[in-house]
């Protein structure tokens, strides 16, 4: 693993995931930067590297998809531990539970949200110790600042970073309450249900399956799919702005040696 490989990670390392147009462009970044062959079709190859030598400290490397747009992320994985513990660094225990308490709600939910009201009513629902509603507040936007919940007109579901993350823990933890996607097979946290047989899809899924369809049908049980079909834009160009570049380059010299504390906390 070469220069451009480490300056690679310890940029990924300190945001803990990154939007896949970004990505090739410190892809590019980081080869110029270290004077090394740069070949725009070799990212998997690069990160494979890079993956080889987290293997031994449990991370990986691995690339998902958000859920809301579409839109391709890579993120660095925490492997050695599968369940919601793996944020005890950051978080005291009474927030984990009311993490947990928050995952419940959206998990168990058709749309996949829940809203600001139903988790600012679990404050006295806590066992380990309570929290005042606006303690609850304060935690849920650093909640989001940390890329575990996103936030949509007062609502929160699961960022795709958490799905990432707590991917086996979901499946073991809400067998019977979580969905796969009908058309990807992957975890399906926001979506579309079919009024008729109940399966779900992806909003994206949906987008892609039904495009050009006058008269879309459930490809479960063929009855009429009576959800909006909804549409999305273009992903992002191929290669990201120097400016967008230089802000994710910032991050790294603000942020990896607390991100490696962190990691090290993990491990």
């Amino acid at each position: 693993m070469n220069q451009a490989h480490q300056r690679f990670l310890q940029v990924l390392m300190s945001h803990g995931i990154l939007e896949a147009s970004v990505i090739r462009g410190l892809h590019r970044h980081c080869c110029e930067v270290h004077k090394v062959l740069y070949m725009h079709d070799k990212l998997d190859d690069f990160v494979s590297i890079i993956n080889k030598h987290l293997q031994p400290v449990f991370m990986q490397i691995r690339k998902g998809t958000d859920e809301n747009d579409g839109k391709k992320y890579y993120a660095l994985l925490n492997l050695a531990e599968n369940d919601v513990t793996k944020m005890a660094s950051d978080y005291g225990e009474n927030e984990l539970e009311l993490f947990r308490k928050t995952m419940d709600i959206i998990i168990d939910s058709d749309s996949g949200f829940a809203s600001s009201t139903n988790i600012l009513n679990l404050a006295d629902q806590l066992q380990t110790k309570k929290m005042k509603k606006k303690e609850i507040e304060q935690l849920l936007q650093q909640f989001v600042q940390d890329k575990w919940l996103i936030e949509k007109e007062g609502e929160y579901s699961l960022h795709t970073r958490c799905i990432m993350e707590m991917e086996h823990y979901i499946q073991n933890t809400y067998q019977d309450v979580v969905k796969q996607c009908n058309i990807c097979h992957n975890i399906a946290i926001q979506g579309h249900i079919c009024e008729n047989c109940g399966i779900k899809i992806h909003l994206t899924c949906v987008e892609k399956y039904f495009r050009g369809q006058s008269g879309p049908r459930c490809p479960q049980c063929t009855e009429q799919w009576m959800q909006e079909i909804p549409a999305f834009s273009q992903e992002s160009p191929e290669t990201p702005s120097t400016s967008q570049v230089s802000r994710v380059e910032e991050g790294r010299r603000k942020n990896v040696s607390t991100a490696s504390t962190r990691t090290r906390r993990h491990l």
